[in-house]
């Protein structure tokens, strides 16, 4: 049997409410660095090398990030984008569909891209016993090995042994699976209780659903088909209609709205007799909450872990983030306290679960905390929101990157006038198109096409001040756009 092509397909679409406030509706968590250097995406695609290079990662995730503040994280490899969430059997139906257009049949590796994985060796050698199974017909998932009874995962019940899937593993009769083996999946089991959680790890052969997946393209393909009928048959309309002049992202635009809204779990795993486990003890981490982000990072001697301008006396067991301002704690013990330029978030280490119900209420109290940061990224650059009042005005700073311009737009409620800071604006306003240097300005009346560029070689600077009835950002009407918005 000759060695299959293996893809990444590497989701990314989740909202990430459970980590507010660093983590909003427009920038969440898989597009933030929480430990370390790299993103989540970035580090959950750098695991992967070299078993599988960039040139092969695919990376579904919403249109809003692909077009918004993710648009750079993504620039480097393949994407397809939805334009309405619908949950992982639609966007692992629609990844197999892009990948096997060209003729071919790859080994798919699913996974989130906002995992944590401390032994990456070991990851990678499991991730090898996967593609070979895979390569066989198996749907292969990463189950982890339980450390508590925890009542946020899903879980998974292997066979014994005797019931090992052949050729990928060993073991005698009555063991159960090892950290080597690939066992056969007996039953899913969604988020359990708390004693029924106690009880599978009494037991010891249930293991966490990381959400991590090995198999190929067609195989996944042909159980949508059998357990999903209505993902496969959309799918299949996007394919034809791909072929007959559109784009596949744009039949995605046209169709995806349609689908279902299903789990690959739920719609497809639990169904199926092809699914096997790898049991997996690498380290791993969802990071969905901020006590998992506290047991992910460096702790000192107290077991605090302290990020940015932070002053801990008589600390313990805390997480302390400093994002923009000195925070000082005296005296806390099991707290997460979390700063950024517009949000503070103080809670218990064993309470932090709930942060979603603070993103609800900010919702329906019509707030935008849990939607952008303070600083907004942009394709062409960024801006931050200085002041805002209630009868009429905002105050902007906006930095343009060299070579890059905002889209050719007009506003219908308000006004703008533009300060540049440092650097030189390029303006077109009206018919005509200036140039306006550093503490120079111009005057953008409601109404009036323009658009701001940087042509220089340094980042441009400006002072934005907005002045009308309504000062939303959806007050925004689009002629021309580098960045296809």
């Amino acid at each position: 049997m000759s060695k299959s092509q293996v893809s990444a397909v590497i989701l990314a679409g989740g909202s990430g409410s459970r980590l507010w406030p660093m983590s909003r509706q427009n920038l969440p968590k898989q597009f933030l660095a929480l430990d370390g250097e790299f993103t989540l995406l970035q580090t959950t695609i750098n695991r992967l090398s070299p078993t599988i290079e960039a040139k092969d990662v695919l990376i579904v995730t919403q249109e809003a990030h692909a077009k918004g503040e993710a648009y750079h994280a993504l620039l480097p490899y393949q994407s397809l984008f939805e334009p309405v969430g619908r949950n992982t059997a639609p966007a692992i139906a629609l990844a197999a569909a892009y990948l096997t257009a060209d003729g071919t049949d790859p080994v798919m590796v699913v996974l989130p891209a906002d995992h944590i994985i401390k032994d990456e060796i070991l990851f990678r050698a499991h991730l090898d016993i996967a593609v070979k199974a895979a390569e066989s017909g198996k749907l292969v998932t990463f189950g982890i090995q339980p450390t508590r009874p925890d009542t946020g995962f899903g879980y998974i019940k292997v066979q014994n042994a005797s019931a090992l899937v052949p050729h990928f593993g060993k073991g005698g009769p009555g063991g159960i699976c090892n950290s080597q083996e690939i066992c056969a999946v007996e039953r899913f089991t969604e988020k359990p209780d708390l004693a029924t959680a106690e009880r599978f790890l009494k037991e010891g052969s249930y293991y966490w659903n990381s959400g991590m997946f090995v198999w190929k393209a067609s195989v996944i393909l042909a159980e949508i088909k059998l357990h999903l009928p209505a993902v496969y048959q959309i799918v299949q309309t996007i394919i034809a209609e791909s072929k007959t002049g559109k784009t596949f992202q744009q039949s995605v635009e046209k169709h995806f709205a349609a689908m279902p809204s299903i789990s690959i779990d739920y719609g497809v795993l639990e169904k199926s007799d092809r699914v096997s486990l790898i049991p997996c003890d690498i380290g791993w981490n969802d990071v969905g909450s901020w006590q998992a982000v506290h047991e992910i990072s460096a702790k000192d001697e107290n077991g605090n872990a302290l990020q940015g301008n932070v002053i801990a006396v008589g600390c313990k067991n805390s997480l302390i983030r400093a994002e923009k301002r000195l925070v000082a704690a005296i005296g806390v013990e099991d707290l997460c306290i979390i700063e950024t330029a517009d949000a503070v978030l103080i809670s218990k280490s064993d309470q932090t679960q709930r942060v979603r119900e603070v993103v609800d209420a900010l919702q329906q109290k019509g707030a935008t905390e849990h939607i952008y940061h303070m600083k907004v990224n942009r394709p062409w650059g960024n801006y931050a929101v200085l002041e805002e009042d209630p009868d009429g005005f905002k105050i902007k700073r906006i930095e343009v990157a060299p070579g890059a311009r905002l889209s050719l737009q007009s506003h219908k409620q308000r006004s703008e006038h533009w300060v540049v800071v440092s650097g030189t604006a390029t303006v077109t306003n009206g018919e005509e198109v200036i140039t306006v240097h550093k503490n120079q300005s111009t005057y953008i009346p409601i109404g009036t096409k323009h658009r701001l560029e940087n042509r220089g070689s340094e980042p441009l600077h400006i002072v934005e001040i907005q002045v009308g009835e309504y000062l939303g950002e959806d007050d925004i009407q689009r002629y021309e756009d580098n960045y296809g918005r």
